[in-house]
């Protein structure tokens, strides 16, 4: 079986949109677009070539399979995470038919949580699943993630698209590992630990 990791940067107010530069996603007004670059360094760097060096397969949106497929196709394959972003197959859901002619790419559409149910079913690595604030509102709304691997940069953001919108379903996480980097970006990964548990604290 495999699982749905979704791998997100996300400010200390839980919005998502446009970490990686200011024409990335601008709808709504948007106009932090970026902010995560002024806390990157070789701290951070390092964590995300781990979580990229490991084996998987991508799971994206149609919006951040098009800012991909235009961009990594076209990098030096020395670089770091370029072979395993050009070698991984490319699962894109989307409700229109997109042309897909980043290599290994698949789409899924219809009854999309049926047939990620499906795709879990089958073997292979991982599922990432970058950016794709649409898409991870449908897994979080269907029950699919099965890890989630945030990034908890400090500062707020006022507005923006939130990685936990409406719709989120109750479920309780484990903590499997959490590191701070010198810029003071939280590192943190949870898995999936059944359902919300209540009680008194009295």
């Amino acid at each position: 079986m495999r699982k749905i990791v979704v791998l997100t940067f996300v400010s200390l107010d839980g919005v998502m949109q446009a970490p990686g530069g200011p024409e990335e996603d601008t709808s709504g007004g948007f106009r932090y677009g970026g902010w995560t670059a002024p806390y990157f360094d070789e701290f951070s760097g390092n964590i995300m070539g781990e979580q990229m060096g490991m084996p998987f397969d991508l799971l994206l949106g149609r919006k951040t399979y098009d800012i991909f497929a235009a961009y990594w196709p076209k990098q030096d394959a020395s670089l770091q995470p370029t072979v395993p972003f050009n070698n991984a197959t490319k699962y894109v859901v989307s409700g229109s038919s997109p042309k897909l002619d980043w290599e290994k790419s698949v789409l899924i559409d219809g009854d999309v949580a049926a047939k990620l149910k499906e795709l879990k079913q089958q073997d292979g690595p991982m599922l990432q699943v970058h950016g794709s604030g649409n898409l991870v509102q449908t897994l979080l709304k269907n029950d699919l993630v099965d890890e989630l691997w945030l990034k908890t940069f400090p500062l707020t953001l006022g507005n923006g698209k939130r990685l936990f919108a409406e719709g989120t379903m109750p479920a309780a996480f484990e903590l499997m590992e959490s590191k701070t980097s010198p810029s003071g970006v939280i590192f943190a990964n949870y898995k999936k630990a059944g359902e919300v548990q209540t009680g008194s604290l009295v």
